[in-house]
């Protein structure tokens, strides 16, 4: 066998559908729950009661992530089937309008028109709606919305990012919580940008620059809220 017919490519792009939700949830999960627990030790709170709002956190927090990617989700599904139904009922009643208009879009990206109608009948033939949903509509196995999927990837990655900046607050000695939970939690967000670069092939200098930032920039905020709470309180 020649060394083309042997030739396989995996494509990053597979990874979309789950590694967006992973490093959504886990990246929520520690700033998240880092800011709760760095707020609440800055108004002064006692350490069991950052501890106990802490897990609080984590735990409301993954059912949310869960609930809200299923739902967000789960609207973009409704409207690939719409559009996919609306497909359907064309190629049932006006089949010649369906080919010309597939014919017309390889005609733009530059097939010549002849050749461009025998592709669109021959592709047609074994799969119009396929077809159409993948040149007309740009849907494709590896952006098709699945709800469930991000739903539990998510719920999955927030609990874990969570526990991260809870261990680093059951483990921080004395009088040193807030600053032993804000690191930690920078260095954990600094992996995960690191990972979720190397994972999607994207620049990894970039991409932990840009999760530790807003990381800390969230986490100074709360610290400032919890402050002043702390304060007046």
């Amino acid at each position: 066998m020649s060394r083309l017919g042997r030739h396989r490519e995996s494509h990053l792009i597979a990874r979309i559908g789950w590694l967006r939700a992973a490093v959504l949830g886990a990246n929520d999960g520690i700033v998240s729950t880092a800011s709760l627990i760095v707020g609440v030790a800055a108004a002064s709170a006692k350490p069991s009661t950052i501890l106990v709002t802490g897990v609080a956190g984590l735990v409301a927090g993954a059912m949310s992530m869960a609930a809200g990617e299923y739902v967000s989700v789960s609207s973009q599904s409704d409207t690939e089937n719409a559009d996919l139904d609306k497909e359907r009922r064309e190629l049932a009643t006006d089949l010649e309008a369906e080919r010309q208009e597939l014919t017309d879009i390889y005609v733009k990206r530059g097939v010549e028109a002849g050749l461009a109608r025998q592709v669109a009948l021959q592709l047609m033939a074994k799969d119009a709606l396929g077809a159409h949903a993948r040149d007309e509509l740009g849907l494709s196995e590896h952006t098709t919305a699945r709800p469930i999927q991000a739903a539990l990837t998510s719920a999955a990655t927030f609990a874990a990012g969570a526990a991260l900046p809870l261990a680093a607050a059951l483990l921080a000695p004395s009088g040193t919580l807030a600053p032993v939970v804000s690191v930690a939690s920078l260095g954990f967000l600094a992996l995960l940008g690191a990972v979720g670069a190397k994972t999607g092939g994207a620049g990894m200098v970039k991409s932990t620059v840009r999760v530790t930032f807003w990381g800390a920039l969230a986490m100074a905020i709360t610290a400032g809220v919890g402050a002043v709470f702390g304060a007046t309180a």
